[in-house]
C-alpha cells in the first residue's frame, strides 16, 4: 500500500477550491497566486490516484471522491487547529497586547463571538480596537502597526504577504421608502438608478470602488449627492424622501424597519469583509492564538 503524506496547507487549498467552487476566488480567499492553487490541487489528485473536481470553464464542481474526501478535510483540518489551540493556551499563558482594526460594520460579523472566546481562553491579552476604512487598514497593517485588521475585501488581489479569512458575505442594495413605486420589485436593475439622488458611502470607504465599478460596467454615472458611512443616516435620509441608499443588506439601520425596502440590486454587488494579517514575519503569539480558533463566515 502506498503511504501518502498531506500537508495541512494542502487540505486548506482543498477545501477552499470546494467552498468556493472556483480556483479563482479560492486564490483569492487563501491570498496566493491562483497557479499556485492549482498546482496543489494537481498534486493532491497524484496523490490520491483520484480526480477531485469536475472543471469547466464556468465552474468547478466536486468529483465523487472530492465529496467523500471533503468532511474527511474538514474534520483534519478542525482537529489539527484545536491541537493548536490547546497547546497555544497549556504552552503560552498567552499575554500582551492584540492591536485589531476594524472597519463600519465589523459588528455583523463573527469577530465580537470570537473575541468573546479568545477572552475566555486568553484572558490575559490586552484587545486594543482600532477603526478605519478598509484602505488605510490595509495599508497598517502592511506597515507593521496593527496585528490584523477586519476589512472589506478590495477588488484587485492583496499583497503577497498579508494572509485573509472571510468572515462575512453580503451584498449592496438598494434603499426606499415603503411607500415608494420601487419598493414592491424583485430586484432594482442598476440603469434604474441612473439620474436617481443617491445616498451612499464616503469616497474613502472599501466599498466605493466596488460601486464605481458596478456603475462604470452598465454605463452610467455614479454621482452620489450624500455620502455618509452612517448606516443610521442611511435609512434616515430615506425616510425622509431625499433620495435611494446603496447600502449593505446587513446594516441593522435598515433591517426591519417598517418605512423603508431593500431591493436587491441587479447584478447583485456583492462583497466580502475578511480578517487580514501578515504572514511574514510569524504573527506574534496572542495572533496565533486567535488565527487558532478558525474565524469563518456564518
Amino acid at each position: 500500500m502506498r503511504f501518502m503524506i498531506m500537508e495541512l496547507r494542502t487540505l486548506r487549498v482543498f477545501v477552499a477550491v470546494a467552498e468556493e467552487q472556483s480556483f479563482t476566488r479560492a486564490a483569492e480567499r487563501l491570498s496566493v497566486a491562483q497557479p499556485a492553487v492549482s498546482h496543489q490541487i494537481r498534486s493532491l489528485e497524484k496523490e490520491l490516484g483520484e480526480a477531485l473536481f469536475e472543471r469547466s470553464t464556468r465552474s468547478v464542481r466536486l468529483t465523487e471522491a472530492g465529496r467523500v474526501l471533503l468532511p474527511l478535510a474538514g474534520q483534519t483540518l478542525a482537529d489539527a487547529d484545536r491541537v493548536t489551540a490547546e497547546f497555544a493556551s497549556r504552552a503560552a499563558l498567552v499575554t500582551g497586547t492584540l492591536v485589531l482594526g476594524t472597519v463600519d460594520g465589523a459588528e455583523h460579523t463573527p469577530l465580537p463571538a470570537l473575541l468573546g472566546t479568545f477572552h475566555r481562553q486568553y484572558p490575559g491579552v490586552a484587545v486594543q480596537l482600532v477603526e478605519g476604512r478598509s484602505a488605510g487598514l490595509i495599508s497598517r497593517v502592511e506597515d507593521g502597526e496593527l496585528d490584523a485588521a477586519v476589512v472589506a475585501l478590495p477588488q484587485q488581489p492583496l499583497a503577497e504577504d498579508l494572509r485573509s479569512v472571510v468572515m462575512l458575505e453580503d451584498e449592496i442594495v438598494a434603499v426606499v421608502p415603503a411607500d415608494s413605486p420601487l419598493a414592491g420589485r424583485q430586484n432594482m436593475p442598476i440603469e434604474l438608478l441612473s439620474g436617481k439622488t443617491l445616498i451612499s458611502y464616503d469616497p474613502d470607504s472599501g466599498l466605493r470602488p466596488r460601486l464605481q465599478s458596478a456603475f462604470d460596467a452598465a454605463g452610467i454615472a455614479f454621482t452620489t449627492q450624500y455620502a455618509t458611512n452612517d448606516g443610521g443616516l442611511h435609512a434616515a435620509l430615506v425616510e425622509a424622501g431625499v433620495g435611494i441608499s446603496l447600502t449593505v443588506s446587513t446594516d441593522r439601520a435598515i433591517t426591519g424597519n417598517p418605512r423603508i425596502r431593500t431591493v436587491p440590486i441587479s447584478p447583485s454587488l456583492t462583497y466580502r469583509k475578511a480578517l487580514i494579517w501578515r504572514g511574514i514575519p510569524q504573527p506574534a503569539r496572542p495572533l496565533q492564538a486567535l488565527l487558532a480558533l478558525r474565524p469563518t463566515a456564518p
